[in-house]
């Protein structure tokens, strides 16, 4: 199983913000309440699924935004990656790379989560 963590100062936010971005539902992983750690749920993400996602608290400040990249880009498959990057710049997203076409790949776009995060979206390539 492959697992990533996004680090965050807002738990509340981050959930809102994956949570409608991905339509990923949450839940606090017991024991783990010192970060305010909790797991992301979906079709296809989950502690018993090949993928799981925890978000927590994070240790340090927030990165100011427009910096460098502060670690590794997460990517989804998403439906529409035009609507999905919409809708995240207009609830707390920032943009960090538009909308942009990669021929036999598809449509991506990466935006900032507000917590200092970059996260990117993928509509891929019909045959893709």
């Amino acid at each position: 199983m492959a697992h990533f963590e996004i680090y965050i100062k807002d738990v509340e936010a981050a959930k809102e913000f994956y949570g409608h971005l991905f339509d990923w539902t949450f839940e606090a992983m017991p024991g783990a309440e010192e970060v305010n750690y909790h797991l992301a749920f979906s079709e296809e993400i989950g502690p018993e699924k090949p993928l799981s996602v925890g978000l927590l608290t994070r240790p340090d400040d927030t990165p100011d935004a427009g910096g460098p990249v502060r670690g590794g880009a997460m990517t989804f498959e998403v439906a529409d990656c035009d609507a999905s990057y919409v809708w995240a710049l207009n609830n707390g997203g920032a943009e960090a790379l538009p909308p942009t076409d990669y021929p036999g790949i598809g449509r991506a776009a990466y935006v900032e989560d507000g917590q200092g995060n970059i996260v990117g979206m993928i509509t891929p390539s019909e045959g893709s």
